[in-house]
């Protein structure tokens, strides 16, 4: 931020405010001590000259009402006398200063009282003036009261007060201990002292002049905090902040006097979910002493907690129930080495205030260094937690989800606390579409881990219950509804509550058990889940098996009502994510269109993919996610390329590899009859599902595969077979064999298919008949006895 300021003056430059239009109040002395306000305009990136105040003053706070035409400033007389600039008690007053831009008057007037801050209050109300301001103070006497104050034109005085002697004013507060002012959502928070209990409270400032007190707070284990009491009136280094978003979120961060050198203790009430953590971190070493006070900065999802020079701690407070979910750096990395080693507050808009040089910051997560940072972290619990960080700043989403993507191409198997894929697409596809959830996010899965027991050096936590603020109104708007239905939520919600497969887990074993054995449910149930939404083939392969499983997913509908099309949208979000890993790796070993045969060998290449596709399909099983169509085709050809006959048949065996029909077909078409080709053959086909084996059987020609196809042709003849009386006398003409119970049995079979209800159940079949069934017979024979 560049003020048009002399050089000489920067020394003397304080930010006192930021306003809610974003528009910045600060204060700078010339070398007699006069006191300069000015102010920047966020819009114009001007600055202007607001009034000067010709005696050497602390400035404690600045409000400029939204025409400038009334400036109020909290001011503190300077001594001479022992210290430089030793603040004298009582000497603290409140200007109220019209400001005429042709030129600036005097002293108007003096309220008479000792007030600490001064505020003026911006509706969003940007068409027309105002009829009145209106100026909330907060006096050292324990209240807060509201002015109401109108400014008129006069000829030749220019602007003045209107009834300047007797402002309208009313009581907002009073026995409070502590009060945190939001500029940027107009709302005041206090702590109320009555008879020994301290009560937050939180009184929400409407355009129409109205207020109301939204929320109230009695909890014992936060009153505690909370009773540590008023801070020396110009404390630079605030411990208790409350910290809000647009997602219903209500934090109050708290850190009791430091007592030891060793470690430092704080705590976050996470009142939206109705627990609160306390942390303890230790200080290092006896001689690092602590010369600066802890700072909370509100960084929209996250918290912040610093101490200079020693540790940055990332809250999560959307998800706070883990700690591998924030980030704990201790003082000897490298990031808290490069952020400011001043006291820091945190202000509205993620601005932040440096106490020590008067700077003021946008504080913001940065996309770019998070990156860096995941790529050099190795510890799990630090890479879990950079990865949600990461992903919640959803700009240019595709350009984070192929770093993330290639970082984890490059550290499949380094992570060994959590699976790397498993979390980077629940992450991913959670923080993707939780802008637009609403509710919808209690119910989704964040994060694939549920527990964590590891421990974290440096830091411990104790996570204790907490009430419930208590809703003081009955309608909601806005931010207030949003931390209702946080409540309600915490309030009702069952354990476990978000979303669980278990129930698709159990239908999808019940139709793949049915297809092994042949069977099937009726076409009507099968079509409904087919026809919930389907996906664009991975390799132009339709492939029954996957949207089977989506329609599954897509048919809880029943169950999620109005949430159905984004739980859908979700589920399109996590296959696209698995193509695009799988891209990413078919890219980065720049792989061929060949690998689709079966008659070359595998490259050093293709058994990386491999690896990778393996564990994605581990990371999916586990979680019963569905698979793009045309994966288990793709990564069963890779599979009988990389893999030795006997390890191929036991992945096969425990479901690693799915056999698609897709994927035999060419396994039959590519291999040639070679002893080693037809051992594969034969030991894929007698584990395919018995619809897949009878169709591939046909396309070999081999007489193991005349053996089965005549085995399922006598089984679909005799299934219905009713013996009726036979004449004992057998035309041997017919038949080459003088094999009389061979002959006698292809008699019957003859006697099946020449009649009218035989050739009508099954008509459609291949041209089988018994004297096929003959031959493959003694051919198979012939072949056991090695004939």
């Amino acid at each position: 931020l560049v003020l048009g300021i002399l050089e000489n003056n920067y020394e003397s430059l304080r930010v006192l405010n930021v306003e809610r239009n974003g528009n910045i109040i600060y204060t700078y002395k010339d070398d007699k001590g006069n006191v300069f306000f000015g102010l920047f305009d966020c819009h114009t990136r001007q600055n202007e000259h607001l009034y000067t105040f010709e005696k050497d003053l602390q400035v404690v706070s600045c409000s400029v009402n939204r025409e400038r035409t009334l400036l109020a400033a909290s001011l503190v007389q300077s001594t001479k006398e022992g210290r430089r600039n030793e603040l004298q008690p009582g000497n603290e007053m409140i200007l109220l200063v019209p400001v005429d831009r042709r030129r600036f008057i005097e002293l108007l007037r003096q309220i008479s009282s000792i007030f600490t801050n001064s505020f003026f209050l911006h509706p969003h109300v940007e068409s027309n003036p105002l009829p009145e301001n209106h100026l909330l103070l907060i006096s050292e006497e324990k209240y807060i009261e509201q002015f109401h104050i109108q400014v008129i034109q006069e000829d030749g005085n220019g602007v003045v007060i209107k009834n300047s002697g007797h402002l309208p004013r009313e009581r907002v507060a009073e026995d409070f201990v502590w009060a945190q002012w939001d500029m940027s959502e107009q709302r005041l928070y206090y702590v109320e002292l009555k008879k020994s209990r301290s009560i937050l409270k939180c009184i929400q400032f409407y355009a129409d002049e109205n207020f109301n007190l939204m929320v109230s707070l009695e909890n014992d284990r936060a009153a505690g905090s909370f009773v540590t009491l008023y801070q020396e009136k110009l404390s630079e280094h605030p411990t208790l902040c409350v910290f809000t978003n647009h997602t219903g979120s209500l934090c109050v961060c708290y850190s009791p006097k430091l007592d030891s050198w060793e470690q430092i203790t704080y705590s976050v009430f996470y009142f939206h979910k109705g627990h609160s953590k306390t942390f303890t971190a230790a200080l290092g070493s006896a001689d690092s002493r602590v010369t600066k006070g802890i700072t909370f900065l509100n960084l929209d999802y996250f918290v912040a907690v610093y101490l200079p020079g020693h540790f940055f701690h990332l809250l999560n407070i959307q998800h706070p129930d883990l700690v591998c979910h924030s980030l704990f750096l201790t003082g000897n990395n490298e990031v808290v080495d490069m952020l400011p080693h001043g006291p820091l507050q945190s202000l509205s808009g993620s601005l932040v205030l440096d106490w020590c040089s008067g700077r003021l910051y946008r504080a913001d997560l940065n996309r770019s260094y998070l990156l860096e940072f995941l790529w050099d972290a190795r510890l799990d619990w630090e890479k879990m937690a950079v990865l949600h960080c990461v992903l919640s700043c959803r700009q240019d989403t595709r350009f984070l989800e192929a770093k993330i993507i290639q970082w984890i191409s490059e550290n499949i198997s380094a992570c060994h606390s959590f699976d790397l894929i498993q979390e980077f697409i629940i992450a991913s596809s959670y923080w993707s579409i939780y802008p637009e959830t609403g509710n919808m996010d209690k119910l989704l899965p964040y994060s694939s881990v549920l527990t964590w027991n590891t421990e974290i050096p440096g830091i411990t936590l104790v996570t204790e219950e907490i009430a419930l603020p208590l809703m003081r109104v009955h309608s909601f708007k806005g931010y207030w509804e949003k931390l209702h239905s946080n409540l309600e939520y915490v309030k009702y919600s069952e354990p476990h509550s978000r979303y669980s497969n278990s129930v698709v887990r159990r239908e999808w074993h019940s139709l793949i058990s049915e297809e092994k054995t042949g069977k099937r449910r009726s076409m009507a149930y099968v079509r409904n889940i087919l026809d919930n939404p389907r996906l664009t083939p991975l390799f132009q392969e339709e492939d029954n098996h996957q949207r089977l499983l989506v329609g599954l997913v897509s048919g809880l509908r029943a169950l999620w009502g109005e949430y159905e099309r984004r739980l859908t949208n979700c589920l399109s979000l996590q296959l696209d994510l698995i193509c695009q890993i799988l891209e990413a790796s078919w890219r980065r070993h720049n792989l061929h269109p060949w690998i689709f045969h079966f008659n070359r060998r595998a490259s050093a290449a293709e058994f990386a993919v491999f690896h990778i596709m393996t564990r994605i399909l581990e990371a999916t099983h586990s979680l019963f996610l569905p698979l793009p169509p045309g994966f288990h085709t793709l990564h069963t050809v890779l599979g009988v390329r990389c893999l030795p006959l006997h390890n191929l048949l036991h992945y096969i065996d425990n479901g690693v590899l799915l056999l698609t029909e897709t994927a035999v077909t060419r396994l039959m078409k590519d291999l040639d009859n070679t002893e080693k080709s037809e051992k594969l053959k034969f030991s894929i086909i007698v584990r395919l599902p018995p619809l897949i084996g009878q169709k591939i059987c046909r396309l070999w020609d081999h007489p193991m595969s005349s053996n089965i196809i005549s085995r399922n042709h006598v089984k679909r003849l005799l299934q219905d077979y009713k013996k009726q009386p036979r004449s004992s006398v057998i035309d041997k003409s017919s038949y080459s064999v003088e094999f009389l119970p061979l002959n006698y049995f292809t008699g019957i079979l003859t006697d099946i298919e020449s009649s009218s209800q035989a050739l009508n159940a099954f008509e459609g079949h291949d041209n089988v008949d018994a004297k096929f069934v003959e031959e493959a017979a003694l051919k198979h024979t012939t072949v056991l006895l090695g004939l």
